[in-house]
C-alpha cells in the first residue's frame, strides 16, 4: 500500500481515480446551461475554480457503506437519550424542537482502506445546485463504461423542489408555499452566490416567488416576516451564525422564535447533527451503547467515524504529544475555518485552541484523484460530500484540492461529479 495514498487499489473505481485522466466536463455546455438559468456572465468569473474538468468514482460497496453510515447516524440522532444529551448543552434557541427535517445536510467523507470515514456533518452544506448543473454537462469517461451518478439533473431538480415543499408541509400543512427567501450575509459577495441564483431560478420555474436577501433587510410585522412589501413564507438559511446570536440576525431570530416563517435548516438541526462535539458521542462505542444504539449501528459508526475527543485542560498534554495523528476543529466551525492538522501546529496556535471549544479527531488522510493540469499528470486530494435529506442521499459530489483543508483555490480542482463504477 502507498502510505501517501491510502485507498485500496483493488477496485475499479480506485483504479479509475488514480490512472484515468479523461476530461469529462463539457465546460462550454455547462456555462451555456448556467446562463440559460439566469446566471449572468459576471457572476461566473470564478467558475474555473468551482468546477474540475474530471469526474470521480466510488465502488458499489463504497456507495452502500455511505448509505449505511448516513442511516446509522440518523437512527442514533433520533434516540431520545441522544437528543437529551446534545440539546442540554445547546443554546436555548436550539433546544426548541422543529417539525422540519432540515434541507441539504452534508456528510463529508474521506475514503480509506477501512471504508468511507465521516469527517464532519454540516446542516447548510453548499454546492448542491451547482453540482446538479455540473452533472448535466458530463461526457462519458472512456474507461468507465456503465458508471452512473446517484441521480440525474432533471430528477434532482424535481427532488430539490419537493424537499422544500415537504419542509413547508411539515410545518404548515396544506397552506400554499408562495415565497422563499434565500438568506445570507451580503449574498451577492458570497463565493457560492451563483448557486443562490440557480436555486432562485429553479423555485420560480416551480411557481414559487424567490428572493435573495441579506438578514439586515428583513422586517417583522404583525407576526409575519417581510422583505419590503413581500411576505416570506420559508427561509432557506445559508447563514453560518448557527444559533442566530449576532446582532444583525436579530430579526430572523425573533421570527424563528415567534414561528413567523419556516426556517430551514435552523438552530435545532445544527445542535442535533452538526456541532462537532456530537462526533465524540457518535464515535465512542460505550457512549453509543449507553444511549441505546443497536449493536449493528454501534459497529457501523465506530468503524466509519474517526475517534473524536473534546480538547480540555485535562487531556491537553496527551493530545499535544499525539498531535501528529490528530486534526483539530472548532466545535461550531464551518468551511475548515480555524481547523488545523496536528503536525502543522505551533505552540501559539495550540494555546488558542486550548482557550476555545475544540475537538481532536483521528486523522484519516484523503484519497487522491489523478488529473491533468496544463497537460501534466498530477494528483489532487479528494473528499466526498453526500447531500442528505431525511436520511436519504440525494446527490454525491467530490471536492478536489491541494493543501491542509478543502478549498476552491487549486488549479484543476473544485467540485467534481461522483459516479458509481463496479
Amino acid at each position: 500500500m502507498n502510505r501517501d495514498n491510502p485507498c485500496d487499489c483493488s477496485s475499479a473505481a480506485e483504479l479509475l481515480n488514480r490512472a484515468c485522466f479523461c476530461k469529462t466536463l463539457q465546460r462550454e455546455q455547462l456555462l451555456a446551461s448556467l446562463q440559460a438559468q439566469a446566471l449572468p456572465a459576471e457572476v461566473l468569473q470564478h467558475e474555473a475554480q468551482l468546477f474540475s474538468n474530471t469526474a470521480t468514482f466510488i465502488s458499489p460497496a463504497q456507495w452502500q457503506q455511505l448509505q449505511n453510515l448516513v442511516q446509522a447516524v440518523m437512527r442514533v440522532t433520533a434516540l431520545p437519550a441522544y437528543r437529551q444529551r446534545v440539546l442540554n448543552n445547546a443554546p436555548a434557541l436550539a433546544q426548541r424542537p422543529s417539525p422540519t427535517a432540515g434541507v441539504f445536510m452534508g456528510f463529508d467523507f474521506h475514503m480509506s482502506d477501512a471504508g468511507p470515514q465521516i469527517i464532519e456533518i454540516n446542516t447548510n452544506a453548499g454546492g448542491a445546485f451547482l453540482n446538479a448543473a455540473l452533472l448535466s454537462a458530463q461526457t462519458a469517461c472512456c474507461n468507465a463504461a456503465g458508471a452512473l451518478p446517484v441521480l440525474l439533473q432533471p430528477q434532482l431538480d424535481a427532488e430539490f423542489v419537493a424537499m422544500f415543499k415537504q419542509e413547508w408541509q411539515l410545518a404548515r400543512g396544506t397552506q400554499p408555499l408562495r415565497c422563499i427567501a434565500i438568506v445570507d450575509e451580503n449574498p451577492s459577495a458570497q463565493f457560492l452566490y451563483p448557486e443562490f441564483l440557480l436555486a432562485q431560478s429553479l423555485f420560480e420555474r416551480a411557481g414559487i416567488k424567490t428572493l435573495i436577501v441579506d438578514p439586515r433587510e428583513l422586517q417583522l410585522q404583525n407576526g409575519q416576516l417581510f422583505f419590503q412589501q413581500q411576505i416570506i413564507d420559508l427561509v432557506y438559511n445559508r447563514l453560518t451564525d448557527f444559533s442566530l446570536a449576532q446582532a444583525h440576525n436579530q430579526i430572523l431570530r425573533t421570527a424563528y422564535e415567534q414561528d413567523a416563517a419556516v426556517l430551514t435548516p435552523n438552530p435545532y438541526h445544527h445542535a442535533l447533527y452538526a456541532d462537532k462535539r456530537n462526533l465524540v458521542l457518535l464515535s465512542d462505542s460505550k457512549t453509543l451503547n449507553d444511549l441505546g444504539a443497536t449493536l449493528e449501528d454501534i459497529n457501523t459508526l465506530v468503524a466509519g467515524i474517526p475517534h473524536t475527543q473534546l480538547v480540555s485542560a485535562d487531556n491537553a498534554s496527551e493530545l499535544w504529544n499525539a498531535r501528529k495523528q490528530l486534526f483539530f476543529k472548532p466545535a461550531t466551525g464551518y468551511g475548515s475555518k480555524a481547523a488545523y492538522r496536528g503536525d502543522k501546529l505551533t505552540q501559539r496556535v495550540w494555546q488558542e485552541i486550548l482557550q476555545n471549544d475544540y475537538v481532536a479527531q483521528q486523522q484519516v488522510p484523503p484519497s487522491e484523484r489523478g488529473i491533468l493540469v496544463d497537460d501534466e499528470k498530477t494528483s489532487l486530494k479528494m473528499d466526498i460530500r453526500a447531500y442528505v435529506y431525511a436520511g436519504n442521499i440525494q446527490l454525491l459530489a467530490a471536492r478536489l484540492y491541494q493543501g491542509q483543508t478543502t478549498n476552491f483555490r487549486t488549479q484543476g480542482g473544485g467540485f467534481a461529479p461522483v459516479f458509481v463504477a463496479g
